[in-house]
């Protein structure tokens, strides 16, 4: 008889995880109810979006979801909320560290300001991790399809809260949204700033677009960290040069099938990057979206 380990025991660090949609199902189902909000029907599917996002308007489609999900979160309440349950769900599978990435641009208005936004959501991390023992921490991400500009202030906010500091704090600086919109030249003054504070460099990219998407992160951005970059696999040297850098794919399975990336989990190249010797951390991205969290990756 063969024993099979039980996976929530190993302990895990949680790098690629979206704040909305990192969100339970239940709760985004309640919050629309209280604040008589309709839902899209795909948020409420057990079966997870099964959208193609490199199909025309595949994006937006997704983006609409996404969207929908994000405005229950009307204030602080919601967020403390949002960010305890996640730390309760990775806690029961085996997380002992989680960083969750949040865009303030899209609670600002509701949240009081880009620097109050980051401020509900650190604090909302304390509080989490005080109740759950999870290390917490934020990555601020940027929006590439608005002005670069908006970018280097929201770079210019992370490290505010970037260093030593009493409780979680900012570790890193992202890049997404529509990957065929926005290109790395333009945000690479919005990635210094943020690197001059010591931030981590963690844009996506290889995701919707091949290989010169992933390229352009990292020798542009100097990415620390690739959110997918799946499609690196497309070219050798392209898997070299992640190798020779050391960076970090965060490969989110369950996200690639569902949005179409790959047709199947088996074609989610995890064995092949990591025979490159290409580095790999497995991501949930938006488990509200697909109905899958880090351990079922």
């Amino acid at each position: 008889m063969v024993t099979v380990r039980d996976l929530s025991e190993l302990p895990k660090a949680h790098l690629h995880l979206h704040l909305a949609g990192g969100m339970r199902p239940a709760t985004v189902a309640e919050l629309a109810a209280e604040q008589g909000r309709r839902l899209p029907p795909e948020l409420l599917d057990p079966a997870g979006a099964r959208l193609d996002v490199t199909a025309r308007r595949g994006w937006s489609r997704f983006q609409r979801l996404y969207d929908a999900a994000r405005e229950v979160v009307q204030g602080p309440d919601e967020v403390r909320r949002l960010v305890l349950e996640i730390a309760e769900d990775e806690r029961a599978a085996g997380s002992g560290w989680v960083e969750v990435q949040v865009d303030p641009s899209s609670y600002a208005a509701r949240l009081g300001g880009l620097s109050a936004t980051v401020e509900v959501v650190l604090d909302a991390m304390a509080g989490a991790s005080a109740k759950t023992g999870v290390g917490m921490a934020l990555v601020v991400a940027a929006n590439r399809t608005r002005h670069p500009a908006d970018a280097e202030t929201l770079a210019r906010v992370a490290r505010r809260y970037a260093g030593p500091r009493a409780g979680p704090r900012v570790v890193g600086f992202g890049l997404s949204n529509d990957e065929t919109r926005g290109r790395p030249e333009e945000f690479a003054k919005a990635f210094a700033i943020a690197r001059s504070a010591g931030l981590l460099s963690v844009p996506h990219a290889g995701e919707m677009r091949g290989t010169r998407s992933v390229r352009g992160a990292v020798e542009v951005l100097h990415a620390d960290r690739l959110g997918h970059g799946v499609r690196a696999i497309e070219d050798p040297e392209t898997m070299a040069l992640l190798a020779e850098r050391g960076v970090v794919l965060e490969v989110c399975p369950a996200s690639n099938v569902a949005l179409g990336v790959a047709g199947a989990v088996e074609q989610v190249p995890v064995r092949e990057l990591k025979a490159a010797g290409v580095r790999v951390a497995l991501g949930a991205d938006d488990p509200l979206l697909f109905r899958s969290g880090l351990l079922e990756q």
